[in-house]
Parts: C-alpha cells; sequence; structure tokens
C-alpha cells in the first residue's frame, strides 16, 4: 500500500529514505535507518517488528539479502509483506510477499532501491528510480524528485494521504526527519517542508551537539551574536557573580 526509495551516498556515508501512501502517517511505521549499517523499509500490512532485526542483521556483516531473509523467516504473515533493504556497501534486496497487492515489485541500482505495492502500475517504481539516478543534487532533493516521478506515473492505486522523508549522516538520530501525516496531497507539502529544513534547520546542525562535538555550540558571545545578527532582542541569560 505504499512506494518507497532507500538510497546512500558512498561519499558522505549518508542513508535516505523517503515513501509515499494512502494511508495515515507512513513515516511512523515505513521507515528504519541507521547511520554507518544501512536502511529498510517494512511495508505492505507493515509489520514494524521487521525493520529493527533486518539492520541488527546488516550490522552483523549479513548481506542485506540474508538480513531481510531472516528478520521474516519466522513471520506467519511473510506473504502480504514487503520489505526491502540497503546497506553501507551500496548492495540491496527486496522482498515482496505472494499475497501483496498487485501492483507490487521493486527496482535497484547500486546505492538505491525502489519498491512498492498497490501501486497504478510498474512505471511507478521505475520513474522513482530513473529520477534519482537522473537527478544531480544532494541526497533530500534527489529523493524528493525521485518521489515527484513516482508520483506522475500514478503512484498509489487508490489515492494520496501521507509522506515522509529521512536522512541520517553519522549521528544516532536522522538530520532529516519531515513528515506529512494527512494531507489531500502530501507530497507537495512535502517539498514545502523540505524547504523548510534548508532554510532553518540545516544550516545549524553543524554547530549542535554531535558525536564529533557532545556539546555543540555553547559560547554565549556567539551565541548572542547569533541573535543580534538575525534581528533578534533574545540574548542567553547571564547569573551575575557572587560579588556582583
Amino acid at each position: 500500500m505504499t512506494w518507497s526509495i532507500l538510497a546512500h551516498d558512498a561519499e558522505t556515508g549518508a542513508f535516505g529514505l523517503a515513501v509515499a501512501t494512502c494511508n495515515f502517517a507512513v513515516g511512523a511505521g515505513v521507515p528504519f535507518l541507521r547511520a554507518g549499517i544501512g536502511a529498510c523499509a517494512s511495508q505492505s500490512f507493515s509489520n514494524r517488528y521487521l525493520g529493527p532485526p533486518t539492520l541488527e542483521g546488516l550490522a552483523r556483516g549479513l548481506s542485506p539479502e540474508r538480513a531481510v531473509l531472516s528478520a521474516i523467516a519466522g513471520d506467519e504473515g511473510a506473504g502480504l509483506r514487503q520489505i526491502h533493504a540497503l546497506d553501507r556497501h551500496g548492495a540491496s534486496f527486496a522482498f515482496t510477499g505472494e499475497n501483496c497487492v498487485a501492483w507490487c515489485g521493486s527496482v535497484s541500482a547500486p546505492g538505491v532501491s525502489v519498491a512498492g505495492n498497490m501501486l497504478a502500475n510498474g512505471n511507478v517504481v521505475a520513474e522513482t528510480l530513473a529520477a534519482y539516478l537522473a537527478t544531480s543534487a544532494g541526497m533530500p532533493e534527489r529523493l524528493m524528485t525521485a518521489m515527484e516521478a513516482g508520483e506522475a506515473a500514478g503512484g498509489d492505486r487508490r489515492g494520496r494521504q501521507s509522506a515522509a522523508m529521512f536522512v541520517i549522516t553519522t549521528e544516532d538520530f536522522p538530520d532529516l526527519n519531515i513528515r506529512v501525516d494527512d494531507a489531500a496531497d502530501p507530497l507537495p507539502e512535502l517539498r514545502r517542508l523540505l524547504g523548510l529544513w534548508k532554510r532553518d534547520r540545516e544550516p545549524g546542525l553543524k554547530f549542535a551537539p554531535r558525536r564529533a562535538d557532545p556539546a555543540g555550540r555553547i559560547d554565549l558571545d556567539v551565541i548572542d551574536a547569533g541573535f543580534a545578527a538575525s534581528g533578534s532582542a533574545l540574548r542567553v541569560s547571564r547569573p551575575r557573580s557572587a560579588g556582583g
């Protein structure tokens, strides 16, 4: 009931995932990413318990195929599931159960995997992949362009409701995490949110607490200078000294 794209940037090590469906809050149940390890999407009557063991398998050095098949082996509803995974080497594997609603299937290239079910036609995944490969931009823009191409090819055969995008680099949590949980036309709204992220959030990521700098920017004078440069009257509190 969904289509999604997984991507890996070999140069930066980033993993990205974008997904859309005609169902509520697709970003809450389908995406799973881990920095330095991989990404996977569990969809079609989604079983959220398949994502973590798939990533654990990748972390242990299993191939995406072995990681996915190992995770799904104990699922009595495997015929209804679709799950695909991508590892840090750019290898991928997609499983589509025999009971998934047509059109259902997947396509891939080195460093990218696209899978979907209950789609208007097979062109949805094909055009999603082609647009990603043809776009030369940062990963978020490539993912956005790819999903828009899939929608133009027909998208979910039932219609539209939610979409989401995630990009993870070096941290335990995504640098980019945007969701449209309920909208008549979610991809345009997702693009609007992506624009806000680029303007308001992305520039500050390098100053935020992170593994390489656990405290992040904490120089009070620098923080106040940032407030002043933005035209804000806000300033950080500075308690008086005991003798002041």
